[in-house]
């Protein structure tokens, strides 16, 4: 590590930049890849950005002659650089900065130094390398001094992270080029469409998961006769409805295709061989638990999704997040003072009725705690240079 010192006579030349990039959820997943190497997926997908100020990852990248090799600290901890997905998309960011001579030969040839933090739990099924790949791959093209798409290149680092290069609702279009050169995202609508829609994570675990993503994607595509059916004939009708319910702002519609989607990706991982089993028992209660609150108001103002983990991800308009935020404390009371992290709302409690209604019995601490927060915009330079992470001397600060 270095000082705070953010000036090295030693590193004058050093090109330096710092980003933020935000997860993004996905209302119609994707899983399985058509190209393992070139993360081609089998599907389009659509997906929700979701508010930095709650969620997203921070990105130092530096270059300068100096600088002996190649190097990478995640979350403090030096990690393997020569990883192939980072390498990937290196070299085509390098590729692409010497075809449009947007820096010196010379430049081309220093080394590069990259720093990153999460600001929320790495590899829980809470799209933490969706946010870092794309925070990567904009903060490259910042030193680099790149104009160009970049949801492509972030792709090669990790699929979902091609959706994180853009703010609002995005579309991942699978693409027809073997190339993978038209497999890219493109948004649907900015944040300020619908400014009014909220999520709330609810963090059933924080703990990495027993099988990766990548994994279980292999398996299934190896293994699942369902998947098969799902990505020709159901996903297809979902990307459709769903474009049509985001543009017309129809929540219900929003809220049914995405629980839809959510139920058969993890359906497919049941079908795997062996079977896949992201949720746990509080996951299966909380989807029963947002059915009988919908139930009750007849009429669906609730919904869910669960990515490759036990997290759940429940949107709400904000008209009715305070009885959303009171429907998650009485199901699952917790006294911990941060329980509610991100946005803070009043919460309303439920009535009688609904209490009456709601079969199930509370499950103290059964989350660990609760980020709430809505739709947001897409990657961002940082300007403020105290907050870089890599000091002047291009070492971890």
């Amino acid at each position: 590590m270095c000082d705070n010192i953010d000036i090295d006579l030693s590193c004058v030349d050093m090109l330096r930049a710092t980003c933020t990039a935000p997860i993004n959820i996905a209302l119609v997943k994707y899983w399985g890849k058509e190209n393992e190497k070139l993360i081609i997926p089998l599907n389009d997908s659509i997906s929700i950005t979701l508010d930095q100020e709650n969620l997203c990852a921070k990105t130092t990248v530096a270059i300068d002659p100096t600088f002996k090799d190649d190097r990478l600290w995640l979350n403090r901890k030096e990690e393997d650089v020569n990883n192939s997905r980072i390498q990937a998309c290196l070299k085509e960011i390098r590729r692409r900065a010497a075809e449009g001579k947007t820096v010196s030969n010379e430049v081309l040839q220093w080394k590069v130094h990259i720093c990153s933090v999460n600001n929320f739990p790495t590899a829980a099924g809470l799209a933490s390398s969706a946010a870092g790949y794309a925070c990567l791959v904009y903060c490259l093209a910042e030193v680099y001094n790149l104009k160009t798409e970049l949801s492509d290149i972030a792709r090669q680092g990790s699929g979902s992270s091609s959706r994180s290069i853009y703010g609002g609702f995005v579309q991942w279009c699978k693409g027809s080029k073997p190339d993978g050169s038209d497999s890219i995202a493109r948004p649907i609508a900015p944040a300020s469409h619908w400014p009014d829609l909220h999520v709330i994570i609810l963090v059933v675990s924080d703990q990495k998961k027993f099988v990766g993503s990548t994994e279980g994607m292999q398996q299934s595509v190896r293994t699942s006769e369902l998947l098969q059916h799902w990505t020709k004939h159901c996903v297809p009708r979902a990307i459709e409805s769903l474009t049509k319910a985001i543009h017309n702002k129809d929540f219900a519609q929003l809220a049914e295709i995405t629980m839809k989607s959510s139920n058969q990706l993890h359906a497919v991982c049941l079908d795997t061989y062996p079977p896949i089993m992201y949720l746990s028992d509080t996951s299966k209660s909380i989807i029963r638990l947002v059915h009988q609150f919908n139930d009750f108001h007849k009429q669906t103002l609730l919904g869910y999704t669960f990515d490759a983990g036990p997290n759940a991800c429940l949107v709400a308009e904000e008209r009715n997040v305070q009885e959303v935020l009171g429907l998650i404390h009485q199901y699952y009371p917790s006294t911990s003072p941060t329980f509610v992290r991100g946005l803070q709302y009043k919460e309303k409690e439920l009535s009688p009725a609904a209490v009456q209604f709601i079969k199930m019995e509370p499950q103290p601490d059964g989350l660990k705690y609760i980020i709430h927060t809505k739709v947001g915009d897409g990657p961002k330079v940082v300007m403020d240079q105290s907050l870089q992470l890599l000091g002047g001397c291009g070492l971890p600060l």
